[in-house]
C-alpha cells in the first residue's frame, strides 16, 4: 500500500476522513492499494487525486514503512509513505471506493486530537515524522493480537531502512 504525506505552507498536514465497513470513522493520510500494471509512485498520486483532488507531481521518500501482521485475522499489511514535494488543485473528493468522506489540512496539533482514534500503526509513524522528523525510510513493526473488539496492537520494534 501506498500513503502520501502532503504539507501545506505553514506545514499544515492533509488529512482523510474515512468512514470503514463498520460505520467507524478515522482520520488518515491519504492512500491506498498499488495495482496491477501501475508503479508505486502512480498509485499513490493516483489515490492522492481520488481521496483528495489534489495532484502531486513530485514524491520524495520513503519517509516511513509500516508492517502490520496480524495472524489471528490472518492477514499482513505493507504501507511506504512518501512526502508530495509539489502538490496543485482544490481538494475535491471524488473516492471511488466510498471511504473517504472528507480532506482538509490540519496543523500538527490538530493532526494529534485527530489522529488519536487511529490505529497505533497509522498515528505513531506520522506523529514521529511530524514532531521528530522521522524521514530516514526506517520500518515500524506492528502485530495485533487477537480478532474481536478487544484485539492489542503491539509495536515490536523499529529497522533501518534497506
Amino acid at each position: 500500500m501506498a500513503g502520501g504525506v502532503v504539507r501545506a505552507p505553514g506545514g499544515m498536514v492533509l488529512l482523510v476522513e474515512n468512514q470503514r465497513r463498520n460505520g467507524r470513522i478515522d482520520w488518515s493520510t491519504p492512500g491506498g492499494v498499488v495495482d496491477e500494471g501501475e508503479s508505486f509512485v502512480e498509485a499513490l498520486t493516483r489515490e492522492v487525486r481520488e481521496e483528495t483532488g489534489l495532484d502531486v507531481a513530485v514524491w520524495t521518500g520513503p519517509l516511513y514503512r509500516v508492517e502490520v501482521t496480524a495472524p489471528d485475522l490472518g492477514f499482513f499489511l505493507e504501507v511506504e509513505a512518501h512526502l508530495a514535494l509539489e502538490s496543485i488543485g482544490a481538494i475535491n473528493v471524488d473516492d471511488p471506493d466510498g471511504i473517504v468522506l472528507s480532506a482538509s489540512f490540519f496543523a500538527v496539533s490538530a493532526v494529534v486530537d485527530r489522529l488519536a482514534d487511529a490505529a497505533r500503526f497509522v498515528s505513531e509513524p506520522l506523529l514521529e515524522h511530524l514532531e521528530q522528523n522521522v524521514s530516514d525510510g526506517r520500518t515500524f513493526s506492528y502485530q495485533i493480537h487477537g480478532s474481536g473488539e478487544d484485539r492489542l496492537v503491539e509495536r515490536i520494534g523499529d529497522l533501518p531502512a534497506p
